[in-house]
């Protein structure tokens, strides 16, 4: 099973992917999910993109990426540099809610290779049609839809990498796994680090 076939003909706007992938049954995670959560920004041809894992339960209720806490540490990343988050584009590789339940809550669980696999087709569409300067992934399972199995974020964060139609590709901690860090000082330590590594991407991306 894969994306691939729920592809629009024409993939000229984040429009028309958009209103294709609400119909997407490329792998099963849309049986549990509310909605399809797929990517948003204001500009046509954004200098960066910044892709997640897969929605939360935020998302997966309001239907707009990165809305939750780990949203709003997203947010304050990109105030410490100066960069518009209406400027940017942000989207997951899984554009569907993966989860069990535990009581009332909805505890997200991690998708797996094969369903990252199969929705990757989308984000490759979203990097075609948007054409950013430099896409920026936030977690190991995006960066490993992008740069391959061996990448590790710990020992090779902040580096540059090429990637699909000219951009460049970093990637850096994702910020849900910052505010999993329980010291305070040590949380500080890791959002410094995270501001450092989108700074690097918003020069290369020459802003």
């Amino acid at each position: 099973m894969s994306a691939e076939e729920y592809l629009p003909a024409r993939r000229d706007s984040i429009a028309a992917l958009r209103s294709a992938a609400e119909h997407c049954e490329g792998c099963d995670l849309y049986k549990k999910a509310t909605q399809t959560v797929f990517g948003q920004g204001k500009s046509r041809n954004p200098d960066i993109m910044l892709v997640g894992e897969q929605p939360g339960d935020v998302e997966d209720r309001t239907g707009v990426p990165f809305v939750g806490p780990a949203g709003s540490l997203l947010d304050q990343g990109l105030e410490a540099v100066g960069l518009d988050r209406d400027l940017a584009y942000v989207t997951n590789v899984v554009k569907h809610f993966k989860w069990e339940r535990q009581g009332k809550r909805r505890l997200h669980k991690n998708p797996s290779a094969r369903e990252v696999a199969a929705c990757r087709p989308w984000l490759m569409a979203e990097i075609e049609v948007t054409r950013p300067k430099v896409v920026v992934c936030l977690g190991a399972i995006a960066a490993r839809a992008l740069l391959g199995d061996s990448f590790r974020v710990t020992k090779q964060r902040g580096e540059m990498f090429p990637g699909p139609h000219d951009c460049l590709v970093s990637a850096t901690l994702h910020p849900a796994s910052i505010l999993r860090i329980r010291d305070r000082e040590d949380r500080r330590v890791a959002f410094d680090r995270f501001v450092d590594d989108l700074r690097l991407a918003v020069g290369y991306a020459g802003r």
